[in-house]
């Protein structure tokens, strides 16, 4: 049984490399979320993904890494860098960092900018297939700019159908939430709520790091409209309408139909993991209108708040 499972994932990960080295786009798993995934120094595959998605050509990209030694021929890396990635890396975390003169990342990637945003994630097939290509991958979430981000294989076929040639399958996102964002060009700011919840990173470098939702720089999912299921969407509702959907993280005495539970017992946790599917889940079922109870403001409440407040503006 084994070596059969070995086989299928060697047969998926030749597959997705000959896409990937011809300029192609594939679909790749994260433990955050499923990302668009093209090679990083190719400037024909990363125009592939912005046109795919419709995505703002000023908006930078993410780069997906297996280890240091391809990042280190493209980035600086600084003490704060290090400890963090010694403690959180493989995993939720992007760090934005100062780009090399030398550094072959395509200019479409980070759109003439100076740093880039990179991240080395954790899911298993995606690290072979990382560890296996000689570039690294430039892979925003697969799904149209500022929709729900997709957390399995049938979300991004959802999104794009036959329009990409390849999704490599890793089940479902075990996160489900992006990966939160940090900028170490200067003194550490985060940039973007994601998995990781702030206070483990201020514990790391021992000091209070700040959440800054606005900068002048251009940073990933800093859109005001974003993560929408295309839906109205209401937040912090205690009598929600006869005929919303009305999104819960506490368990109700009584069910209905129209009650669609993150969680049933206030596991914030749980609650980000399920934010997404159950936001595909309500549009399917064609509602008009999302009401949401209170989200507690803390750990990755704060994400999931981030998030519902994105996909309610208007």
């Amino acid at each position: 049984m084994f070596n059969y499972y070995m086989k299928i994932n060697n047969y998926r990960i030749k597959k997705s490399i000959n896409i990937l080295k011809n300029d192609g786009c594939i679909g790749i798993p994260t433990e955050t979320v499923y990302g668009l995934a093209g090679n990083a120094y190719s400037d024909i595959a990363i125009m592939k993904i912005y046109k795919l998605k419709k995505r703002p050509k000023n908006n930078p990209l993410i780069v997906h890494y297996y280890d240091l030694k391809l990042l280190k021929n493209d980035c600086y890396i600084d003490d704060n860098f290090k400890k963090l990635f010694k403690k959180f890396c493989p995993g939720p975390i992007t760090f934005v960092l100062k780009l090399k003169k030398r550094s072959l990342i395509s200019k479409n990637v980070t759109h003439s900018k100076k740093t880039l945003a990179v991240r080395f994630p954790k899911k298993r097939v995606t690290r072979s297939l990382l560890k296996s290509i000689k570039f690294p991958l430039a892979a925003p979430s697969a799904n149209v700019s500022n929709s729900v981000s997709p957390v399995t294989k049938n979300d991004v076929i959802d999104e794009f159908g036959k329009k990409i040639k390849y999704i490599l399958d890793g089940g479902r996102s075990e996160i489900g939430l992006e990966s939160t964002i940090i900028d170490l060009t200067n003194k550490p700011k985060i940039v973007r709520l994601g998995g990781l919840d702030i206070t483990e990173i201020s514990k790391i470098l021992k000091k209070n790091i700040s959440y800054f939702p606005k900068s002048k720089n251009k940073y990933p999912g800093q859109s005001n409209l974003h993560y929408s299921p295309g839906i109205p969407v209401s937040l912090n509702v205690k009598n929600p309408r006869k005929n919303s959907a009305y999104i819960l993280i506490n368990k109700k005495k009584k069910n209905n139909k129209n009650y669609f539970y993150l969680t049933k017992k206030r596991d914030l946790n749980e609650a980000g993991k399920n934010l997404y599917k159950i936001l595909r889940l309500i549009k399917k079922k064609k509602y008009k209108l999302i009401e949401v109870e209170n989200i507690p403001n803390y750990g990755l409440g704060k994400t999931i708040n981030d998030r519902l407040k994105k996909a309610s503006y208007k």
